[in-house]
């Protein structure tokens, strides 16, 4: 793998050194942003962060507001969060420098077995194992391995074959090993049809040699996710687009914590129907009262354990002044000002959705 992989590497902005004496910094923001995340997709974002955060000082000195805008649309917002405090961290106890020491390192908010191993093998050379779905992919083909991959039993043995791996590694590659076992997993050996002719493993690998390498890794069936419908409130304070609209901030410790949206929430089987679900929602998150009005938009979107189909409407304030109850936050925004706050893929499209909305009743007054 060590004289594979730099040959057959994909080209990406966090690999510019060789993997084992990378910057620690670069190496962990990339590694925290590929989870559950495509590459391709990556590389705008990881950009990006860089120029605005080139630095660990810089991440935990600025405003999580700030972070999380720059992490809008990359999902699973938990890991930006995590980013910011350890961060922090970092300088509060290692003077602004990633720790080389694996306990040290996984005090870290975030920061799991996978990601220390990527650290510490890719930054620091040292002999630490990685275990991603692309090298759990590669190891269960390499040892033909049978039993569910989820299973703690299984993990423990991928783990032991990965660590084994990255000792087997000469002096210093164990960064390189690793990371060509992902880029196997990625580009060779992927979950459909994998190329086991161009493997550089192909002699190591018992499942190729048994005729399995299509039947490992062994998943368990897929469960049904539950679906839910979702009210949102796009709630004017007086005649829509000429007024300030409200906008709630979600709790710190929740799903999607420290982003705005447009308030409401989930159909219940009381509700009559989804407008009075929406009136519900309002009055027990802000305690108020509003009149529902017409339909903006309807948002589906699948997150990792569940799917919702959110329908949108424009809402007017009928009484009462908000309350933060079941909101950390909340303000009330100019339509124009939308931009300058975090919000979830959901909300983004809500917004397209009322600015092609304010375009064409722009557009139909002009014509009148």
């Amino acid at each position: 793998m060590a004289a594979w992989h730099p040959e057959q590497q994909r080209t990406l902005p966090w690999r510019t050194q060789p993997a084992g004496r990378r910057n620690a910094y670069r190496v962990w923001i990339s590694e925290i942003m590929a989870q559950q995340t495509r590459l391709d997709t990556v590389v705008g974002y990881f950009e990006r962060w860089m120029e605005r955060f080139p630095t660990v000082r810089d991440l935990a000195a600025a405003d999580q507001q700030d972070v999380l805008k720059l992490w809008e649309g990359l999902g699973y917002y938990a890991r930006a969060r995590n980013l910011h405090k350890a961060a922090q961290l970092v300088v509060e106890r290692h003077d602004g420098d990633l720790p080389a020491d694996r306990n040290a390192i996984l005090a870290l908010p975030g920061i799991g077995e996978y990601t220390a191993g990527a650290i510490l093998s890719m930054a620091f050379g040292q002999a630490e194992p990685i275990l991603d779905g692309n090298v759990k992919r590669v190891v269960s083909r390499l040892w033909d391995i049978d039993a569910p991959i989820n299973q703690p039993s299984t993990l423990k043995q991928l783990w032991t074959h990965a660590r084994r791996i990255a000792k087997a590694a000469s002096s210093g590659e164990a960064g390189i090993v690793n990371e060509g076992l992902m880029e196997l997993g990625a580009t060779i050996c992927t979950p459909q049809n994998p190329r086991c002719l161009l493997c550089p493993l192909i002699d190591l690998c018992a499942a190729n040699a048994n005729g399995t390498q299509h039947l490992r890794p062994v998943t368990p069936p897929r469960k049904q996710t539950p679906h839910y419908d979702v009210a949102a409130g796009v709630i004017w304070r007086g005649d829509p687009f000429a007024s300030d609209l409200l906008i709630a901030q979600r709790p710190q410790d929740g799903l999607l914590g420290g982003l705005w949206e447009f308030p409401g929430g989930k159909l219940e089987a009381n509700d009559a129907d989804l407008r009075a679900c929406l009136r519900r929602e309002i009055d027990e998150e802000l305690a108020v009262v509003i009149d529902v009005g017409d339909a903006v938009t309807v948002v589906k979107h699948a997150y990792t354990h569940f799917r919702i189909t959110l329908h949108a409407f424009h809402s007017r304030l009928v009484t009462g002044e908000p309350q933060a109850i079941g909101c950390a936050d909340w303000r009330w925004v100019d339509f124009a000002r939308l931009d300058e706050f975090p919000f979830p893929v959901t909300d983004q499209k809500i917004i397209a959705a009322l600015r092609s909305q304010f375009l064409r009743e722009m557009k139909m007054s002009k014509e009148l």
